[in-house]
């Protein structure tokens, strides 16, 4: 009986972490806590990073060791707090490394207590996807997309809480 309860729990996880990445193409799934991570190819990432519908998609590339990332994340969290109402949807994309997941991205996510969707992308062929994310970026964190049906706007830099809402509500415009 049990195991049939947390069969269902850990279904119902799943399919809540995949529709609010609007991408099934995890490869795994890591339990941190009451939150599931996500862990994706660039390929399995990719369909999200060029939606064309209503909403408007923060897509935030970080990771635990980048130390201007870490300062900016609290941002991120506000906007949610501010305007997850809306139709925006917040995705921080981890590139910490796989086998550190355990050591330094679960703890830090409770640490922090995030409740902004964390997912995880590992794909060693960064220059392969580097670019397809956008054609100016070095590849050096934080990068973030916001995006929707009318823009896709990128920016390789650290943002304020108030450069960050200016430019989120300019890409509603």
């Amino acid at each position: 009986m049990k195991f049939l309860f947390l069969l269902a729990f850990l279904i119902l996880q799943l399919t809540f972490i995949a529709t609010q990445c609007d991408a099934q193409t995890a490869k795994e799934y890591i339990k941190s806590g009451n939150q599931l991570i996500a862990v994706y190819d660039f390929d399995g990432l990719d369909s999200l990073l060029n939606q064309k519908n209503d909403t408007t998609y923060v897509v935030n590339f970080w990771a635990t060791w980048c130390i201007p990332c870490v300062q900016e994340l609290p941002y991120f969290e506000q906007l949610l707090e501010k305007y997850g109402s809306e139709k925006m949807k917040l995705l921080l994309v981890s590139l910490d490394f796989r086998k550190k997941v355990d050591q330094s991205l679960i703890p830090f996510i409770a640490k922090k207590k995030l409740k902004s969707t964390v997912v995880l992308l590992d794909d060693k062929n960064a220059n392969t996807w580097i670019n397809k994310v956008d054609s100016t970026w070095s590849g050096a964190l934080p990068a973030t997309l916001i995006l929707n049906k009318n823009q896709r706007l990128f920016f390789e830099k650290s943002f304020t809480f108030e450069e960050l809402e200016t430019e989120y509500l300019n890409s509603k415009k």
